[in-house]
């Protein structure tokens, strides 16, 4: 079994913001695969989906951004999952907006629920996906950045972007992250 986590923050208030782009990917991934309605399960809202033939389990984990690796490895540890079939999806704001990279392992590059996803596994060897939502401007604080809602003009990048990953991921189970990285690294503006 394949486990695609995406990464963001549970309540209506951070719903369409720069952090939450892992969650909206899985929701349209959910969408596009037809699953379930999620459950609540491993601190976390969890579904299966059928992904290119690959059965897949959509992880969208209640426990904050910076406390989501308690949510991957409950999930990890229960399924005894290798974690080369495990994909944890971020936003980016060191990337611009809209901008794909997928990466076989890695440091956290300052993004906090990766850190944590680190700690949590005890190694930085998991691949991720982030989406790019920055850059930060000059002068503003980075947490407030990515709590903050994207402009007009860059919402419709991301929702190129999150359909971009959305496809990377589908590319991924099916056919590895090599050839996703391949297809998808740079995708976007």
């Amino acid at each position: 079994m394949k486990i695609v986590v995406g990464l963001g923050n549970p309540g209506k208030q951070y719903e369409a913001t720069r952090h939450n782009v892992g969650f909206d990917t899985l929701r349209l991934l959910a969408e596009q695969f037809s699953a379930e309605t999620p459950k609540s399960k491993f601190d976390s809202y969890v579904t299966e989906a059928m992904v290119n033939g690959e059965r897949t389990l959509l992880v969208w984990p209640q426990t904050f951004m910076n406390r989501s690796g308690q949510a991957v490895r409950q999930v990890v540890q229960f399924y005894k999952t290798p974690l080369e079939d495990l994909l944890v999806i971020c936003d980016d704001f060191a990337l611009d907006v809209g901008r794909l990279r997928i990466r076989a392992k890695g440091s956290s590059g300052g993004q906090n629920g990766l850190k944590d996803v680190a700690q949590q596994l005890a190694t930085e060897d998991y691949q991720r996906l982030r989406i790019g939502v920055g850059p930060v401007p000059s002068g503003r604080n980075a947490a407030d950045f990515v709590l903050g809602r994207f402009a007009s003009k860059e919402r419709e990048l991301v929702e190129v972007a999150i359909a971009d990953a959305a496809a990377a991921v589908a590319c991924w189970a099916e056919a590895g992250v090599t050839e996703a990285m391949n297809k998808f690294n740079g995708a976007g503006s």
